[in-house]
């Protein structure tokens, strides 16, 4: 090969190579592209279908966490919500985690941008009289010095870049983490109320059937006394009274410990505080269900665990960027003297500029590592997010078919609390006429009170529900749509 040819083989291998090197830099192409795990997603909801209480969904554009507690229209659970954003230790320790992830993005964004130090010096020395002779004999003497330090680096491989890709997907996940909290906290508080107002109808319940309980044991008193009744039906009418009073007391003492669980959740005291008890009917509202796709954009915590499956893909960037030199541009300038004044004189003044460049030729495996290691960081990541998605899918599903097997169970069960009832005053009127004896009174009356709690559970359960579907669908709507009436009258 002769000596022209040979040159021009050295500038197109020069230029092959800068150009490779111009579009790794341009692109980051050293992070693998970034692909979602594949999740399997249905075109609707299984328990969706044929259901009586969903309305059609609005478009995903148009859909809003907002305000979804007001759905159940108590003015209480408003301002309960209220003081939660307010005073909740738990949310202010979510807010707090999400000023850290904030903070280090900000950390991550330096490396984008030049460094600039300045450093110092006044030290005043005294050499040893058995230092070896030198050129000069000056014991005492000092080292000043001012200068200023700039240094930047040249991001060729993409590791700058894909260490703020990875920070910026940490600090939105963060965000997203808060966003879940905050519809966790509101559940979980909305869902403890609605068990408290399901433990004033029970105490309320319980306090109409003490009541009757009552009325009836006077009855077979007064029956003993005219010599129609026996002892046997008065201590029956006792124990049926006095059983119904031990119930009252425990859902009593049950509504105590959800009212101090409510206090600790919304940050207050729960010796200072209480709520008074309200025995009005809540009402199960329609909720939308849209489509199954769309909650992948709907739930923070599906949205949290996508983008740490981007922060993880740009962390694999990161760690192969390690197999490639690093090129810095640095600078110094600044005076230096040995005497204390006169720093500042031109022939004091020293300065240096030029790049560096650095690569590891033998580290003993440790950068393959750290890229095995991103790389099942990053499968890691993909797991958990398709985790996170089938589980969501699932939350909905099962709180679907509960809505759905409450609505019949409550219907099914108002027609047996009628039954019941219908019952006791059938076996109250053949006790009096002298027919039976107080047995098949209490027995009638046993069972009503069952039924009638009975009732009570599963409208609670079936409000709580709809609150866990709420959660489970990413939270509420802009235009909710109005509320139904339980499918039970009340007992």
């Amino acid at each position: 090969m002769t000596p022209r040819r040979a040159e021009v083989s050295r500038q197109r291998f020069l230029k092959t190579a800068l150009a490779g090197a111009a579009a790794l830099a341009l692109s980051g192409c050293l992070a693998p592209k970034y692909q979602l795990p594949a999740v399997p997603v249905a075109g609707d909801y299984k328990e969706a279908a044929g259901h009586r209480d969903w309305t059609a969904a609005a478009p995903a554009d148009q859909l809003d966490r907002g305000n979804w507690w007001t759905l159940y229209r108590d003015d209480t659970l408003d301002s309960l919500v209220a003081r939660l954003e307010q005073n909740s230790p738990t949310l202010a320790a979510a807010l707090a985690r999400y000023d850290q992830a904030r903070a280090y993005y900000d950390q991550s964004r330096v490396s984008l941008f030049p460094r600039l130090s300045l450093s110092g010096q006044y030290e005043p020395n005294r050499g040893s009289d058995m230092r070896p002779p030198s050129g000069s004999d000056t014991r005492y003497f000092k080292d000043n010095s001012l200068g200023l330090q700039a240094s930047y680096e040249v991001d060729l491989w993409g590791r700058v870049r894909n260490s703020v890709k990875a920070g910026d997907a940490s600090f939105v996940a963060a965000g997203d983490d808060l966003a879940s909290a905050q519809l966790s906290l509101r559940a979980q508080l909305v869902d403890q109320y609605l068990q408290l107002r399901g433990l004033d109808n029970t105490v309320d319940l319980l306090n109409r059937n003490v009541d009757a309980f009552a009325r009836a044991l006077e009855l077979t008193q007064s029956r003993r006394d005219g010599g129609i009744a026996s002892g046997l039906d008065v201590a029956r009418a006792r124990t049926q009274l006095q059983a119904a009073k031990a119930q009252r007391s425990t859902s009593m003492g049950q509504r105590a410990v959800q009212e101090h669980a409510i206090a600790a959740l919304i940050g207050e005291s729960p010796s200072s505080f209480s709520i008074a008890p309200k025995t009005t009917r809540l009402a199960v509202p329609q909720l939308p269900t849209d489509v199954p796709s769309t909650l992948l954009q709907r739930r923070p915590d599906i949205a949290a665990a996508e983008r740490r499956t981007a922060a993880a893909n740009a962390s694999v960037g990161v760690a192969r960027a390690a197999w490639f030199p690093s090129l810095t541009l640095g600078g110094t300038v600044g005076y230096q003297s040995y005497q204390g004044s006169d720093w500042f004189k031109a022939s004091n003044l020293f300065w240096s500029i030029g790049p560096s460049l650095a690569l590891d030729l033998l580290d003993g495996g440790r950068r393959a590592a750290q890229v095995d290691q991103a790389r099942a960081l990053l499968d890691e990541a993909g797991a958990r997010y398709r985790v996170t998605v089938l589980q969501a899918f699932a939350e909905v599903e099962d709180n679907l078919a509960l809505l759905d097997r409450y609505q019949d169970a409550a219907e099914e069960e108002a027609q047996a609390v009628a039954a019941s009832e219908h019952a006791v005053e059938l076996a109250t009127i053949r006790y009096r006429q002298g027919a039976v004896n107080y047995l098949e009174v209490t027995t009638a009356q046993s069972a009503a009170l069952d039924a009638q709690r009975d009732l009570v559970t599963i409208d609670t359960e079936r409000l709580r529900a709809s609150v866990a579907l709420i959660r489970a669908l990413g939270g509420g709507w802009a235009n909710p749509a109005p509320a139904v009436a339980s499918a039970a009258p009340p007992p």
